[in-house]
């Protein structure tokens, strides 16, 4: 069923005709797919009869899908048999393993309802069979590619070690996947399929996000200002609204292709003035300014000896020593706030207002301060972005927010984001009464990237001695950023908001790999009325372009008609024409070198300088004086538990020949033979734009370089793109071992520093694995965690916690965490004595299954 389809396909609801979606963990999958091969072997009959051209697509569709069921219900059975031994605990039946589960079934659920409408509509006057097939065919591909996923789950099981979601080594298995992953086809997950795996009522928004982004691709390259590219976007989104198929190929070619750059541009749409004020109206706050910290020196006390102090160096990492830009949201008008000591920082942002609200007398400090980090992946998007949910919390929690807009990924790779965040802890730690709080709890929260940085930071503050925050409330944090194989990571193969080739894109730019392409659109600085000016000429000029064009296509509609390849065009002339990625010049940003004068540009290849840290003991904390400096250990990297793997001062400088080669997981662009998807000619897509399948002897195909390594069944290969190989820059790199940018390989030492951290991570979310695995090793270390998982939601729900009861819920689970760490409520301790895990019946159902059935 596609998100947000026809009338006939009851959108957002959970009952179809009769026929209940059940929870996937509660049901026995047999019944299901022996009724979905009944119903295939039934329309196969049926539409046998037909001479028409559309009938012979129908029995196609339903033999494809009969098929990729025989293949996926045993698989599935001997899969569920022993997902359960990767649970964090029998209360916490949450990973990788039962998410890809989930999906299969869930898309099962979609054909199965769709053969059963067929069923009963197909001698009806009234029956759209084109329309139904291309339904069937795209969730037919769906299936298929979701088998190969199963396929490669199976691998991992056997590989893995007992308990492990990670395959720990860098070759084998993560980079065959990745390989399959550069040539498989995805264009079938972002069409009429997208997110059938999420709760029906964000389906239509994330169908609204695809034709924004492929309307957004398709002017990306054309325009020189954000405010002209998404003018001319809203008048060719309306092709592919109408076109699922069209979107899907587009949505796959963008993905794969676009550099990081894209990317941040379309993040930060959600900082246009308009947006903001508009999602802004429902939840108001009384205190929400912008500061700015100067880069001066702290004097800190340590928290083992408050008699002795600590300096915090001002972030220096790559650009040198900068101000910290911070927000701070109060829902009331706390002591302080309004202060001159406070006024001093204050930064100016947009036009200047007039308040007219009556001034009231100051609340009292409040003893609660949440430090905020945003998350982004590391290359987009400030705290404007997370406002609203920001302004809630505060409201609810009665505690001003301080959230930190720290330097971005791939200008500013790590540790620079790393040191502003922990810079601006210790500010806050320092100024709390100046922020309306006396500081007695603090709590650090963060989603995502920022719940990354949330860990790292407390690590760090652990490492200097100074006081750590009382607990840490993190949302689907990604806590090991490597391109390490694990299961939730195989979603990345259908996740509309984290495909695998764009999160490679934010990890290479956050670790300094990322070779990004110079910005042909930046443009000298010029004076703000010459901006507005320019801004306006183009705005004007793309909205007459647009209508133009927009106008000529209704026009030459009826000429279009007549031949479908010229509508199914899936990269724009503009497109066509630009350079291909590697023939441009490139701009490969600093590394993770400290000292600016020692820094070694390299632009032939794609080097990080740094060395993970080996600790062999626990972080030393206390100074040598009354007073110590953590400037050269921090930024210099002398031998210290916060040393970010840095050339000491006394040591001699690193040189491109002494550094370690990094080993590329990808296909180099001699393997692709060139095969890129700006310098072919536009691919014609059939009517169902799905790919033919290979047969047993097509061992290799154009768009495979190689022959499959995954070890299907004989006879079954997945499907294969159209767009070429996803050419993706992520290299292994010692510096994706550092703990502080990885902190599930942190040692024993620096984890059993941390204080209580709460959990919310996203069943369907690809970084599930980070969360649960980074849940063990803290309750291997007898660390107090929890972790909470909420079913059928995408990652980064927390930006759209007003847009439907599952998201306000899930927000709400977080603010109860956040609460929890503010009230001095401990997370509940591990079960004393390891339980058995609860029957199958957990994910199968209540029917009694055999060994020998399940194949155990």
């Amino acid at each position: 069923m596609a998100p947000g389809g026809e009338g006939e396909e009851g959108a957002g609801t959970e009952q179809y005709a009769g026929v209940v979606l059940m929870p996937p963990e509660q049901m026995d999958p047999r019944p299901l797919f022996q009724a979905v091969d009944t119903l295939c072997q039934d329309n196969i009959k049926h539409f046998g009869e037909s001479k028409a051209e559309v009938g012979s697509r129908l029995v196609q569709a339903f033999a494809r899908i009969q098929e990729q069921a025989h293949g996926v219900e045993p698989s599935l059975r001997a899969l569920a048999a022993v997902c359960p031994l990767f649970d964090l605990d029998p209360d916490t039946p949450a990973n990788g393993y039962r998410s890809l589960l989930k999906v299969v079934l869930s898309c099962t659920q979609h054909i199965l309802h769709k053969c059963r409408y067929i069923t009963a509509s197909r001698n009806s006057l009234f029956f759209r069979a084109a329309h139904n097939c291309a339904e069937l065919e795209a969730y037919g591909a769906a299936l298929t590619q979701l088998r190969a996923l199963l396929c490669f789950a199976q691998r991992l099981l056997t590989a893995n070690r007992h308990g492990d979601l990670f395959f720990r080594q860098e070759r084998g298995l993560s980079e065959e996947f990745l390989r399959e992953y550069s040539t498989m086809h995805k264009g079938c997950f972002y069409g009429r399929c997208m997110g059938f795996q999420f709760t029906p009522s964000i389906r239509p928004f994330l169908q609204t996000i695809s034709i924004g982004l492929v309307s957004f691709g398709e002017n990306y390259k054309r325009h020189e200002s954000g405010i002209s590219v998404a003018a001319s976007s809203f008048f060719i989104s309306g092709r592919y609204a109408m076109d699922p198929e069209l979107r899907g190929a587009d949505y796959e070619r963008i993905t794969q292709n676009l550099d990081v750059n894209f990317w941040k541009s379309f993040w930060n749409i959600t900082e246009m003035e308009l947006l903001t004020s508009l999602v802004g109206i429902a939840t108001t706050a009384r205190i929400n300014k912008t500061l700015s910290v100067p880069p001066e020196p702290l004097e800190m006390p340590l928290s083992s000896d408050p008699q002795l102090t600590v300096i915090i160096s001002p972030p220096v990492a790559h650009s040198g020593p900068g101000p910290v830009n911070v927000r701070l949201i109060s829902y009331r008008l706390r002591e302080g706030q309004e202060s001159e000591e406070l006024n001093v920082f204050t930064k100016p942002e947009g036009p200047l207002s007039l308040d007219l609200r009556l001034r009231s007398r100051p609340a009292p400090l409040s003893p609660d301060l949440i430090i905020h980090f945003h998350g982004g992946g590391f290359v987009a998007q400030t705290s404007k972005s997370h406002e609203p949910y920001l302004k809630i919390w505060a409201q609810e929690l009665e505690a001003p927010i301080l959230s930190v807009d720290y330097s971005l990924a791939p200008e500013a790779p790590f540790p620079r984001a790393l040191e502003e965040c922990f810079y601006a802890y210790c500010w806050a730690l320092k100024h709390c009464r100046l922020l309306g709080s006396t500081g007695e709890r603090v709590c650090l929260a963060g989603d995502s990237a920022g719940g990354n940085l949330c860990i790292t930071v407390a690590m760090r503050a652990a490492s200097v001695g100074v006081r750590l925050p009382d607990g840490i409330m993190v949302a689907y944090p990604a806590t090991l950023l490597q391109a390490t194989a694990s299961p939730s990571r195989l979603l990345t193969l259908m996740d509309p908001l984290l495909p695998l080739s764009v999160l490679s894109k934010c990890l290479s730019a956050y670790a300094g790999t990322e070779r990004v392409p110079v910005d042909e659109r930046a443009v000298e600085k010029q004076s703000s009325l010459s901006q507005v000016k320019r801004g306006t000429a183009l705005f004007l000029r793309d909205i007459r372009h647009g209508a133009a064009s927009w106008l000529s296509n209704l026009m030459e509609g009826s000429k279009d008609r007549a031949n479908p390849d010229t509508v199914r065009k899936s990269v724009s002339e503009a497109a066509l024409a630009e350079e291909p990625l590697f023939n441009r010049k490139v701009s490969l940003k600093s590394k993770t070198c400290q000292d600016l004068n020692r820094h070694q540009y390299i632009e032939e290849t794609s080097f990080a300088v740094g060395t993970p840290n080996q600790h062999s003991g626990p972080p030393n904390k206390h100074a040598h004086s009354g007073t110590q400096s953590n400037d050269s250990s921090f930024a210099n990297g002398q031998h210290s538990p916060s040393s970010l793997s840095i050339q000491s001062e006394g040591s001699d400088v690193l040189s491109p020949t002494s550094l370690q080669k990094p080993v590329n997981f990808f296909l180099t662009e001699s393997e692709s033979e060139g095969d890129t998807s700006f310098d072919r000619e536009p691919s014609t897509h059939s009517k169902e734009n799905i790919p033919p399948a290979h047969s047993s002897e097509d061992k290799s195909s154009p768009q495979s370089p190689s022959a499959p390594l995954l070890g299907f069944p004989e006879g079954f290969q997945p499907l294969r793109s159209q767009n070429g190989v996803a050419h993706m820059t992520l290299q292994t790199s010692a510096i994706v071992e550092n703990p502080y940018m990885s902190p599930l390989l942190a040692p024993d030492s620096m984890l059993q520093e941390l204080p209580p951290i709460h959990i919310v991570a996203c069943s369907l979310d690809p970084m599930l694995d980070d969360s649960v695995m980074f849940a063990k090793r803290l309750r291997s270390l007898n660390r107090p965690v929890t972790l909470k998982v909420v079913e059928d939601l995408p990652h980064g729900f927390l930006s759209l916690s007003q847009l439907s009861p599952e998201t306000r819920t899930a927000t709400a689970l977080c603010v109860q965490r956040i609460r929890q760490v503010l009230r001095e409520e401990p997370p509940a301790p591990p079960p004393a004595a390891s339980r058995k895990h609860r029957k199958l019946e957990r994910t199968l159902g209540k029917s009694a299954v055999t060994d020998r059935e399940i194949g155990a």
